[in-house]
């Protein structure tokens, strides 16, 4: 479980195709807290732990995980967003993120408008019916509220905070990003399903 909040942007060091799939190295700050078997949070898609050193931690993805996210298209020198999964006694902050990303969307636009900015992404038909306006979504493993929601797109609204600390900054139109939609979205729709 995770909460959205991202912690930092991790560089990515290595990349080595595989033939079950792709191991990545990426360099980040807390690499040398990490346990093997740990889970991260890597631009929204949850991956494990398998080695780590002093500034870099490994993780292996599946031919799904391949095949599901645009993680398999980074190169070396790409930036990720990164979060360790929240601990039962930790503070949530943002909203309920599985790290299941449910698809792949790309930016349209990103205006800044005083000190805030404004991102605009396309919204796959799949999953338009679990977005609502002032909801939440999790972009790249980035817990966001909808500010304005229209047929195949969305707008969230950045702070500066979440501008520097993330992989948005280096964001530019027709650049891929993950998307969750809310969890408890899916609940409802199918609880509710034999009702409708």
């Amino acid at each position: 479980m995770f909460t959205g909040i991202v912690e930092e942007t991790g560089k990515v060091v290595r990349r080595e195709e595989t033939e079950g799939g792709l191991r990545l190295h990426v360099q980040a700050s807390f690499a040398n807290e990490l346990e093997v078997g740990q889970s991260v949070a890597v631009s929204g898609a949850c991956l494990t732990v398998e080695t780590f050193e002093e500034e870099t931690f490994e993780l292996f993805l599946s031919r799904e995980t391949v095949e599901k996210t645009y993680l398999g298209e980074v190169g070396v020198g790409d930036v990720v967003n990164l979060e360790r999964a929240l601990p039962a006694d930790g503070r949530f902050d943002g909203h309920f993120v599985q790290g299941h990303v449910d698809g792949t969307a790309e930016m349209v636009d990103g205006e800044q408008i005083g000190d805030d900015w404004t991102f605009t992404f396309s919204l796959p038909e799949s999953m338009g019916r679990y977005v609502v306006p002032k909801g939440s979504i999790c972009v790249d493993g980035i817990s966001l509220t909808v500010a304005d929601l229209r047929e195949g797109e969305f707008d969230v609204a950045i702070i500066p905070e979440t501008y520097r600390l993330t992989n948005l900054a280096a964001k530019s139109a027709g650049d891929p990003v993950h998307l969750e939609v809310d969890v408890v979205a899916k609940y409802v729709e199918s609880l509710t399903e034999g009702y409708r």
